[in-house]
């Protein structure tokens, strides 16, 4: 009995280290990499990369979106031509976990750029797409703000908004020495 006692202890004096198997980071040097290099808190990155795919490569949703940040196969492509690379196939943007989120990554950058450096609107962009969040806060649908939330109208933003935002405050929580 005691030595039950002792490990739930011990586990209660080690909860950042339980939190952080809760939360880990995969691929974490190059996402910082890539935070550096475009200019976005890898907090985000992260938050964003578990919301979209739990960290997993192989994803692919419904849409089509594919790999770790869930790019969809015709953004990966404008992207590209933005940045002046090769062209891509479908498989390399979904099983390149490296060219997954530095496209991924630069797209927030983009979006954040957009959106004048405002986090809100530039997830929301993420996952609605940013012709749809300019033209709810051009006609005050949705004023733009976490709190405001509930009026963006798309139910799956909504919650994607929620769920990156408290993701991204748990790993800046768990891992405030991830620095770009």
């Amino acid at each position: 009995m005691f030595t039950i006692v002792v490990i739930i202890g011990l586990l209660f004096i080690q909860s950042t280290w339980i939190s952080k198997q809760l939360y880990p980071i995969k691929y974490q040097k190059v996402i910082v990499d890539k935070s550096y290099k475009y200019d976005v808190d890898p907090h985000l990155i992260v938050a964003v990369i578990r919301v979209e795919s739990n960290f997993r490569t192989s994803s692919e949703s419904p849409k089509g979106a594919v790999g770790l940040m869930q790019l969809m196969p015709t953004t990966a492509e404008w992207i590209v031509e933005r940045l002046s690379k090769k062209t891509i196939s479908d498989e390399e943007l979904k099983l390149n976990p490296e060219l997954n989120i530095e496209l991924g990554t630069w797209y927030l950058a983009h979006l954040l750029e957009r959106y004048e450096g405002d986090m809100i609107p530039s997830i929301a962009a993420y996952n609605a797409g940013p012709g749809n969040v300019s033209k709810w806060l051009k006609d005050h649908t949705w004023d733009g703000q976490y709190d405001t939330a509930d009026q963006i109208p798309f139910g799956e933003t909504r919650n994607y908004v929620q769920k990156v935002i408290y993701y991204y405050n748990k790993y800046k929580e768990l891992y405030p020495e991830l620095r770009a």
